[in-house]
């Protein structure tokens, strides 16, 4: 995350303006900006699910600040596909100018039109599909079909008078994709004719050798799972995972369980692609999660979110037992996703605590029951040689995978100087066919907790930490104003800390000697012996516990 900025210069008539958001050293949010002549285009507005070391964060957001005072000059919000992590943020940036035109397939539009239900927003939407043109401002755009983990991706070319820009999007190769719907090669073969001058790819597999598997080569290991299973089958995954859920769905109705959805999420997805015909469900085999009390349990499958060990998720509280569906021996529970990276803590807690429940967990780890939705190496590399660009812009992953796809279009024959690895906030122009790093705008992380936006910052973060592995005490100190001294001996409530009637006497010394020292300096501001106070049972703790309280003194004048 930057902490420092660089202003670029001002932006040539004849340059783009380049600006990741987002998404650049992380698995999330993201977000870029296209500028040219006056006019900024956004490129998907996703949202960062938080850590463990984030307590109360809800969701992070791009930060968007360095465009807050030019909204008006963005043209429109292309979105690649329906995952979170690219149209999450996008309710939280029409509360700030709601009339922006939102760009996507029809699929992500109506992925997102039922989230900004919930916001209450009305989105202006442009639907549009693979093959299609439209014009915004001084951009061009044109849409090439992508094979993804949901249907209806697409990759975007940008055309303006300073080049021809390629961005994939999320984007695999998958030869025999479930809906049929192939990567357009042959479209990118065709840009990489007209002359791509810079060249986005997706980089989360990019440290991945071969090709990544394709999805139809999982239906025997799902269809093991429903097939020897002799009480429910549970199965976790993405509310977006179409692809994922159509292979439960046809596992069920072969083996002859019904189906219900769990989560809201998964409920509201998986309507709207139904309705749209993304999802093909038989008739009578999805019912209402009451009904499933009155069936067998071999005759039942239960598919919900939750599949990365978010607290509040379904799947989660079922592993807590806080859940009304309760898991029990005989039952199998099916993680049907990936690994995202920062939550291998949680989702294991989960799994342990499934098993602890009598359940058989059935995962990535241990059975054919995921493939990813990136391109391996091997399919970016084959992209590089077809498309050839000029320069490339590697995106979307940490650190690592961004510099071994670095590696990748460099082994192909790109310039290593027209391959920069940036972060969040560089500024990168494209002008007369190279790219530049010009600069650096200030990113920060932008929480949501609650109905909160931005509130929450990293020292408010490190205090909830505190409260949670340190304990808080609370002295309320009674002072004789007349003396400065204490009136009598302070209470003290203590919290996450363990104590009993004798822990705090020596505290009590301490804060004595200390209010003595300030009376004859003739300190009496409230205020500055509080703080006083709070730093005498702050060292006291360290130096007798080894430990960090949160220390909230309260003095009341005698």
């Amino acid at each position: 995350m930057a902490r420092t900025s660089v202003p670029p210069p001002p932006l040539a008539p004849d340059a783009l303006r380049v600006v990741a958001l987002g998404g650049l050293g992380e698995i999330g949010r993201n977000m870029t900006v296209f500028e040219h002549e006056g006019k900024l285009l956004v490129v998907d507005c996703g949202v960062l699910f938080p850590e463990e070391h984030q307590p109360g964060v809800d969701v992070i957001l791009p930060d968007w600040s360095c465009i807050r005072d030019r909204l008006a000059d963005v043209v429109a919000v292309v979105l690649t596909h329906g995952h979170e992590d690219h149209i999450g943020g996008v309710p939280y940036l029409l509360r700030e100018r709601p009339d922006i035109p939102i760009v996507g397939s029809r699929l992500t539009l109506s992925l997102l039109s039922a989230k900004l239900l919930e916001h209450r927003i009305t989105p202006v939407t442009i639907e549009v599909e693979e093959g299609q043109g439209l014009a915004r401002g001084p951009f061009d755009l044109e849409f090439l079909a992508v094979n993804h983990s949901i249907p209806d991706g697409l990759a975007i070319a940008i055309r303006t008078s300073a080049g021809l820009v390629l961005h994939t999007g999320d984007f695999k190769m998958d030869q025999f994709p479930l809906d049929g719907r192939i990567t357009d090669l042959r479209g990118f073969a065709r840009l990489g004719e007209e002359g791509v001058d810079l060249f986005l790819v997706d980089s989360t597999n990019a440290d991945v050798p071969g090709f990544t598997t394709a999805e139809r080569d999982l239906a025997p290991a799902i269809d093991e799972v429903f097939r020897t299973t002799p009480r429910r089958v549970i199965v976790s995954s993405f509310a977006s995972h179409v692809h994922r859920i159509q292979q439960v769905l046809d596992a069920a109705h072969t083996h002859g369980r019904k189906v219900a959805f769990v989560g809201r999420s998964m409920v509201r997805n998986m309507g709207v692609a139904t309705e749209l015909g993304y999802l093909k469900v038989p008739n009578g085999l999805v019912v209402d999660i009451k009904r499933m009390d009155r069936l067998p349990p071999h005759q039942v499958t239960l598919v919900c979110t939750g599949s990365q060990g978010e607290p509040m998720a379904a799947l989660s509280r079922m592993a807590s037992g806080d859940h009304s569906i309760q898991v029990e021996e005989g039952d199998t529970v099916l993680l049907a996703s990936s690994l995202i990276p920062g939550n291998e803590n949680a989702i294991y807690r989960v799994i342990n605590g499934l098993t602890d429940l009598g359940a058989k967990v059935v995962h990535k780890g241990n059975a054919k029951v995921h493939v990813s939705g990136h391109a391996s190496a091997g399919e970016l590399v084959y992209c590089y040689n077809i498309v050839q660009p000029a320069n490339v812009l590697p995106v979307h992953g940490e650190a690592r995978h961004l510099r071994a796809n670095a590696e990748l279009a460099v082994s192909t024959g790109v310039d290593r100087d027209r391959v920069p690895i940036a972060a969040n906030g560089h500024v990168i122009d494209l002008q007369d066919g190279r790219v530049r790093l010009t600069g650096k705008v200030e990113i920060h992380n932008v929480y949501v907790d609650g109905q909160t936006v931005g509130g929450v910052t990293e020292a408010s973060l490190a205090q909830r930490r505190t409260l949670g592995e340190e304990g808080v005490i609370t002295v309320v100190a009674i002072i004789d104003t007349d003396t400065g001294r204490l009136a009598e001996a302070p209470d003290y409530i203590a919290h996450g800390f363990e104590h009993d009637g004798t822990t705090f006497r020596p505290t009590t010394s301490a804060i004595e000697k200390a209010l003595a020292g300030a009376s004859e300096r003739g300190v009496t501001d409230i205020e500055e012996l509080e703080r006083l106070i709070s730093r005498e049972v702050q060292m006291w703790a360290q130096r007798t516990y080894r430990r960090r309280p949160v220390v909230i003194p309260v003095v009341v004048e005698a």
